[in-house]
């Protein structure tokens, strides 16, 4: 129950109820987002793959961390694509923009990816 200013109360319950919340947010782009499960996939397939090729703890936590970003932003535009997709299946300006940016934010992260894991890895063939 909210408190007089209506903020939820704090403590152990209250974090117990946000990762539940998060959780159903986790399941819930599983099931409905294939891209979502193939970025998850490849996260699988590259943190070994991370922690065996950087050379420090800061060089394994940027292809790592850069990579999390991309499962982050990913889940972001999802939750945009499905409160457009509330409001309705007709066509609006603002609703494919919405969605197009979404879709750009993830790209630039996967660009980040690349970039990341590119200057870390490609000097050493050198």
């Amino acid at each position: 129950m909210a408190d007089q200013t209506g903020h939820m109360p704090r403590g152990p319950g209250r974090i117990f109820k946000a990762a539940q919340w998060s959780w159903q947010g986790l399941r819930a782009a599983w099931l409905h987002e294939s891209s979502f499960r193939l970025e998850v996939y490849l996260f699988v397939v590259l943190t070994p793959l991370a922690l065996w090729l950087g050379q420090t703890p800061v060089e394994q936590v940027l292809m790592i961390g850069s990579m999390l970003l991309v499962l982050a932003m990913e889940l972001a535009n999802s939750a945009i694509e499905a409160v457009i997709e509330r409001y309705g299946p007709e066509y609006h300006v603002l609703a494919g923009r919405a969605k197009d940016m979404g879709s750009a934010a993830v790209f630039v992260l996967m660009m980040n990816v690349l970039v990341c894991w590119g200057l870390l890895l490609v000097p050493r063939l050198f």
